[in-house]
Order: C-alpha cells, then structure tokens, then sequence
C-alpha cells in the first residue's frame, strides 16, 4: 500500500474572476495544515503532451516587492531543482547567475558589482 498526500488550493475570485485570496492546505494522514498566499506558480510535465501545463495566478493586493521576491525565490528554486534532477551543474549557476541579476535590479540582494558595465559596483 502506497501512501498519499493530498494539497488542496482554493481560489476566491471577484466577479472579473481575478483572485482575491488563494489559500492551500496540505493534508498528511490527519494532519490538515492551511496557509494563505498571495501568489501561486504551479507547474505540472504533462508526459503524453510532453508539456509544460502551469497555472499562474496572483492576488490583486499582492505589491511589486512581494512579486518580485516571489520571482527570486522561484529562480533559485528552480536552480536548485534543476541541479538535483539532471546534475547539470553549469545550467544551475546560470540560472543562480540570472537570480542573482534580477535581484539585484530588483533590489532584493545587495549590489555586487558583477553586473555594472565595468563589475566594479
């Protein structure tokens, strides 16, 4: 016998259908855990369409700086993943290469310098 998991997200939409509030629950055994969210990137390999089916949706009170974290932490995320699935180490780093790009335009992280014109700061 196999065990399950189940994760279950809940969309509240406005009557443009625009979400006002996601939350997911994750459920393992009797134990039932919600949280709220502002944003959600959910991403499936549809393996006979050899695909990629995602759903992208954000709330309309989430800010700039919260999208742009959330875009961070899914780049280095994604870094990550890719790394541990396929052990392509030198597309991780230029994956981390961009995050870190887009963090610091973004002004998540502090300025390196490794991105000005001249890599000085």
């Amino acid at each position: 016998m196999s065990n399950k998991s189940n994760l279950n997200i809940v969309f509240d939409l406005d009557e443009n259908q625009i979400p006002e509030k996601i939350s997911w629950e994750s459920i393992n055994g009797s134990e039932k855990v919600t949280h709220e969210a502002k944003a959600a990137f959910l991403s499936f390999w549809d393996k006979s369409d050899n695909n990629a089916m995602s759903l992208n949706l954000w709330t309309k009170d989430i800010s700039i700086e919260e999208m742009s974290k959330f875009y961070f932490q899914t780049f280095i995320t994604m870094a990550d993943n890719f790394e541990k699935s396929t052990s392509e180490d030198q597309l991780a780093l230029a994956i981390r290469d961009f995050a870190d790009f887009f963090g610091e335009k973004m002004g998540i992280i502090p300025k390196s310098g490794k991105f000005d014109k001249d890599g000085k700061g």
